[in-house]
């Protein structure tokens, strides 16, 4: 039985660069017939080029129950804090950061 317990665990290890973690303010996402592709993107002030900062690529399936979780997430995350207001962000891009011009 103990073996049967254990088969259903999985191990995660997480570097700690990668428990950081990456900002993104923009995700692009593209697919194929075969994939989804998910870019995501970090725009900042005064910097005509944004980034990809990251890129994950998903099957189909995999694509979909990353949708699911998400949804189940964000219901999870209103029940506790309250509706959140996708109009607040505006139309994307471009952001306004409201920061001056550098100047020489």
């Amino acid at each position: 039985m103990a073996d049967e317990k254990q088969g259903n665990k999985l191990n995660i290890e997480i570097p700690e660069d990668i428990a950081e973690g990456t900002y993104s303010n923009l995700a692009i996402i593209s697919h194929s017939n075969s994939e989804f592709v998910v870019d995501f993107v970090r725009l900042v002030p005064n910097v005509p080029k944004a980034k990809v900062k990251s890129r994950v690529i998903l099957t189909p399936v995999h694509a979909k129950k990353l949708l699911q979780a998400l949804a189940d997430n964000v219901n999870k995350f209103e029940s506790q804090f309250g509706e959140i207001d996708t109009n607040k962000g505006g139309n994307l891009p471009p952001f306004n950061f409201n920061t001056p011009k550098a100047k020489a």
